[in-house]
């Protein structure tokens, strides 16, 4: 079972996954994407995903078009080795932005104290 927590960082949703994004389990991430209000980034974090189908390869991919059309940034981070291969083989790694945790939030840190200096 797919399990979605979901973290707001200012404008930047985190959406932790748990489990396997396969076929028969994405709906709940499908709905919480869909339902999410207006938003500047939207992050996966798959740091515990164990395992991905080509049915939820094409989930992930509908909501990054999906994401891309309404402006907002769509990312994925802490892909494994395992999972980052998988993304190399179907050459969705030239697709997706994938970043590490380190990447990404000092990044996120920043952008949230920027109005706080301004």
């Amino acid at each position: 079972m797919l399990k979605v927590h979901a973290k707001n960082w200012d404008a930047v949703e985190v959406l932790c996954l748990e489990g396997q994004i396969v076929n028969g389990e994405t709906e709940i991430l499908r709905r919480i994407v869909q339902s999410m209000p207006v938003t500047r980034d939207i992050v996966l974090d798959l740091s515990d995903v164990s395992v991905v189908d080509a049915h939820g390869l094409g989930v992930l991919l509908q909501l990054r078009e999906q994401s891309l059309a309404r402006g907002v940034h769509f990312e994925l981070m802490n892909v494994s080795e395992h999972l980052y291969r998988i993304f190399e083989i179907t050459r969705l790694n030239t697709v997706f932005n994938i970043d590490s945790a380190a990447q990404f939030f000092p990044r996120a840190a920043y952008a949230q104290r920027m109005p706080v200096a301004a």
